[in-house]
């Protein structure tokens, strides 16, 4: 019998050293580290604490990932809240232009608006390019701002932006805009990030500022 035949064995029977727990004390294993050579028992805790430890970062890290969702689902409720209490579009745009710059800590926003559905922030003028750019997004680009061309948006800060966030807003089954978040940082806003909570903002977005106003429907 040579080794490959007892790793064999030990596979197709592995309560073999339940059944004979003596073996567990005499057997050992090379020297790990500092030329100490362990045994067996001894292994398997250093095995199992690793796992413990392991275990412990993933629900720290599964509690923390939590706590940080519930942070930005509040943030999107008081925008929520802040969009109802709007008395008009125009009032609506300000609070969600706030919104994304205090409470979520954006430090350039923007809104270019076309299809005569509302008025844009300044600077916000969408060309043709824009708007192909916009029709084709079915979800919240996030990246580098010159795959969208939209960095002029924002202004004198325009060859400071290194990332951006476009959300497409809706006026039923149409895009008729962009709301457009900048920054420095070219990690803010990257391309395999999530999009659930940037769909919600542009859900309430679209439904405050571009759908049509009671009197528009009369």
């Amino acid at each position: 019998m040579n080794a490959e035949d007892v790793v064999s064995y030990l596979r197709e029977h592995p309560d073999f050293l339940g059944a004979h727990a003596d073996l567990l004390a005499v057997l050992t294993l090379p020297p790990l580290r500092h030329g100490k050579v362990i045994s067996l028992t001894e292994r398997q805790v250093q095995v199992l604490r690793g796992k413990v430890q392991q275990l412990e970062q993933k629900l720290a890290d599964l509690i923390r990932f939590g706590e940080q969702n519930d942070e930005v689902s509040e943030k999107v409720h008081r925008l929520a809240l802040a969009l109802l209490d709007a008395d008009d579009a125009d009032a609506a745009r300000r609070s969600l232009v706030a919104s994304m710059r205090n409470d979520f800590a954006v430090p350039h926003v923007t809104l270019c608006l076309w299809d005569g559905v509302g008025e844009s922030e300044p600077g916000g003028d969408a060309d043709d390019a824009a708007r192909r750019f916009a029709a084709g997004l079915v979800r919240p680009y996030c990246g580098a701002p010159g795959n969208a061309d939209v960095a002029g948006w924002f202004g004198e800060m325009a060859p400071h932006i290194r990332s951006v966030a476009l959300m497409p807003l809706r006026r039923e089954s149409r895009i008729v805009g962009l709301l457009a978040l900048g920054s420095e940082e070219a990690e803010r806003f990257y391309s395999d990030m999530g999009t659930l909570y940037l769909e919600r903002i542009a859900a309430l977005a679209s439904l405050a500022l571009c759908c049509p106003q009671p009197s528009e429907r009369e």
